[in-house]
């Protein structure tokens, strides 16, 4: 990578992993994502890859021990969504996806739209029978999300979302709630926030450069959704997180010319009321 990468460890050890692959005859191919990739990595950012193993070698594959020949290790596990997850000895985290390549690389063109690789030809490490450099290339220009389709089911998603928030409230799960707050409602609202303002090059993960992408105001008023794990708190959060995910529903079906239920969103509005 170009010298847009502000983490000299990170680039250190990507190199180190394609010294690695180069000289393992049972990977087929190499291929970064994330920060690395966008030009966005700094002294904080991990190291994320996929790891195409012939298909003949593919079971028998140890990503462990091949990982350990970047560095060595303090951590290895494969983690909930079948990755292994690594932290090196520095403490820099790694995930890489061991697959098969035959079926790993055919599906890599169908990521268009959630994942974006600017320089495909940087990001692919390894390819020793073309057949990744070709697929990664798909992925090149990034494609935004449709935005009547995406701000419409974002809507139905927050309003579906927020009574769920509702009734756990009447139930006085209060933990329950605050993480529903954060970790569910936030991320859609922020994506539906992003749509409007045209800002939607950190899609997947909306929070990321939040203070920079988006205009103070909507920073502000995201901080107003947020609350500490207190009942009363997180009550308040949640109506005040309604209230803002009403007005960007209303902002977007305004633009792209779609219906939201007003009387469902009102009802909601009171039931959270009720709560607080």
């Amino acid at each position: 990578m170009e010298s847009e990468s502000r983490s000299p460890a990170l680039d250190q050890r990507i190199e180190r992993l394609r010294e690695a692959a180069g000289a393992e005859p049972r990977l087929e191919g190499v291929l970064l994502y994330g920060s690395w990739t966008l030009g966005e990595a700094d002294a904080y950012s991990d190291i994320e890859a996929y790891l195409y193993v012939d298909d003949a070698h593919a079971e028998a594959f140890d990503g462990r021990e091949f990982v350990e020949r970047i560095a060595p290790l303090k951590l290895a596990y494969t983690n909930m969504y079948g990755i292994l997850a690594v932290v090196f000895d520095d403490l820099m985290r790694g995930e890489f996806h061991v697959t098969p390549a035959s079926s790993g690389i055919a599906e890599v063109p169908s990521w268009t739209g959630m994942v974006h690789l600017p320089k495909p030809e940087e990001a692919v490490l390894l390819d020793r029978t073309g057949r990744l450099t070709e697929a990664a290339g798909r992925l090149a220009a990034f494609v935004p999300p449709q935005s009547t389709d995406t701000a419409r089911q974002l809507s139905s998603e927050l309003t579906n979302w927020t009574l769920m928030l509702a009734h756990v409230l009447a139930r006085g799960e209060t933990g329950r709630a605050h993480a529903l707050l954060h970790s569910v409602v936030a991320p859609q609202q922020l994506q539906l926030c992003r749509l409007l303002r045209g800002s939607t090059t950190h899609w997947l993960t909306p929070s990321r450069a939040m203070e920079q992408d988006l205009p103070e105001a909507d920073v502000v008023r995201y901080a107003t959704t947020t609350a500490p794990l207190d009942g009363a708190a997180v009550r308040e959060a949640a109506r005040r997180s309604w209230e803002w995910s009403r007005e960007l529903a209303d902002e977007a079906a305004g633009r792209w010319g779609f219906a939201v239920p007003g009387e469902l969103h009102a009802e909601i509005a009171e039931f959270l009321a009720r709560e607080s």
